[in-house]
């Protein structure tokens, strides 16, 4: 098994491709401001909430690309599960103040100024 720190490096593109295609989305931007995504340890984006058509669709879109991205990186020899965990750990890292993201206990919680709760695996 890969350690979670080889893991991580290979996912610097994934992670940078992955935000670059979202950064470019207003309708992602304006979810994620608005508190109505965030980031799960899992590696995939959730809604908070309910959420409308529109956004479970654009949350599913970027979902199926990180998947792609995941699937591509784990080629390496880890396994897809295991480039989404990395992933969930760095992206809910890079949270900003005042976005959501999903606890290790599974809740929702909006990033302070301190580092976000992660789980104890992430490095």
């Amino acid at each position: 098994m890969m350690k979670l720190t080889t893991i991580a490096a290979a996912l610097g593109i994934v992670g940078l491709a992955t935000a670059a295609y979202a950064q470019r989305d207003p309708a992602y931007q304006a979810a994620r401001s608005g508190g109505q995504v965030g980031e799960q340890p899992d590696g995939y984006l959730g809604i908070v909430g309910g959420g409308t058509a529109e956004l479970r669709a654009l949350v599913n879109n970027i979902n199926i690309q990180r998947k792609a991205k995941y699937t591509q990186s784990a080629a390496a020899g880890a396994t897809v599960e295991q480039m989404a965990f990395v992933s969930g750990c760095n992206l809910i890292l890079q949270t900003s103040p005042g976005e959501k993201y999903k606890t290790p206990s599974g809740s929702w919680a909006t990033r302070g100024s301190g580092p976000p709760e992660r789980d104890s695996r992430c490095v």
